[in-house]
């Protein structure tokens, strides 16, 4: 990694980290389980609340939000609670998706449903969604007006139901015998892209740029979140195992609805056909990958995100970035997409 991301980083990251900390209480001594259930999912105990380091998150969109409010010509550190407010939402919304997935580990570990319990899972996550607007607030403490920080709650409870409508639609799909790519497009702009713009958002008002700027930061997030999200399709299919730490067939065992499937759905009466089978062996998915490599669903979707990518950085250039957080939200940008897991 090249700088100035890196120093940039190495700075920004463990900032918000530890404003995190501060308001989940986790310096607090005292073993609490309401609280340590969330300091568990974020990676900072173990299941006997035991402190440890684990990897929990790369925390990009806490970092694009401190880099854009540098960028945008103003004092990322007034931002570090926003950062933190960001990177709690994100992680409720984790919490309640392990939940309606069913999911059995995150990152490696246990799910913190499968180990204290649906009920308790969800009002964790309740509780993170609290505790986020709580962080966000704390900008007025750090010189950010209130008139800002009030907006940007306001922005805030607008992004997470854009997020809810994203996931409402990701759960509708899975009743759907038929999903069109549009109609993908449009959950992933709920359920992965709006958090992003919200974060780039979020710094340019801290920055106080034109309107005009904070919307081209605004939609260089969105882009970028749309991008990420199908660079997450393709490597999902077609990714190196041993890279992206899962099997490269779960996706389709699963039938997962990611752009490439839905596109190879809707060329390949073929591919339509061996869907609807409960096949899940390794010929089903060699067989599959095959059709969706016919009809150029790989190619199809790396020309979606490089078009998302294009689409980014056009609106971040257009936005006039300035000084090295300019540089590091580049670099940021390649590194997310060039990325192999």
């Amino acid at each position: 990694m090249k700088e100035p991301l890196s120093s940039l980083m190495q700075t920004m990251i463990p900032a918000v980290e530890q404003e995190m900390r501060s308001v989940l209480q986790a310096e607090d001594k005292q073993k609490d389980l309401f609280y340590g259930m969330m300091h568990y999912h974020l990676g900072w105990v173990d299941e006997n609340l035991r402190a440890i380091q684990v990897v929990a998150g790369k925390r990009i969109r806490p970092l694009i939000c401190l880099l854009v409010a540098r960028a945008a010509g103003g004092q990322w550190q007034q931002g570090i609670p926003g950062g933190a407010a960001i990177e709690l939402i994100h992680n409720f919304s984790l919490i309640h998706d392990d939940i309606q997935d069913a999911s059995l580990t995150r990152r490696g570990r246990p799910t913190m449903w499968q180990i204290w319990g649906a009920n308790q899972a969800i009002n964790s996550g309740d509780a993170m969604f609290s505790l986020s607007h709580v962080a966000l607030s704390r900008m007025i403490e750090r010189g950010v007006s209130a008139d800002i920080v009030v907006h940007a709650l306001r922005r805030l409870d607008e992004t997470c139901v854009a997020l809810t409508i994203g996931q409402y639609l990701d759960m509708s799909f899975e009743n759907r015998p038929e999903v069109t790519v549009d109609e993908y497009l449009e959950m992933i702009e709920g359920k992965t892209a709006a958090l992003l713009a919200y974060s780039a958002e979020l710094g340019a008002s801290i920055g106080q740029v034109p309107a005009d700027n904070v919307q081209h930061y605004a939609s260089f997030g969105h882009d970028l979140g749309l991008a990420f999200q199908v660079r997450d399709d393709i490597l999902g299919i077609w990714g190196d195992e041993s890279v992206i730490g899962k099997s490269s067939a779960t996706d389709i065992v699963t039938r997962k609805k990611s752009l490439p499937v839905l596109f190879g759905l809707a060329e390949s009466a073929e591919l339509r056909k061996l869907y609807m089978t409960e096949e899940s062996d390794d010929e089903f998915v060699r067989q599959v990958v095959n059709l969706l490599d016919t009809v150029g669903a790989r190619q199809v979707a790396e020309a979606y995100e490089e078009s998302y990518a294009s689409s980014a950085l056009q609106h971040l250039e257009a936005a006039l970035p300035l000084g090295e957080a300019a540089n590091a939200l580049k670099q940021l940008t390649e590194l997310l997409l060039n990325r192999d897991s």
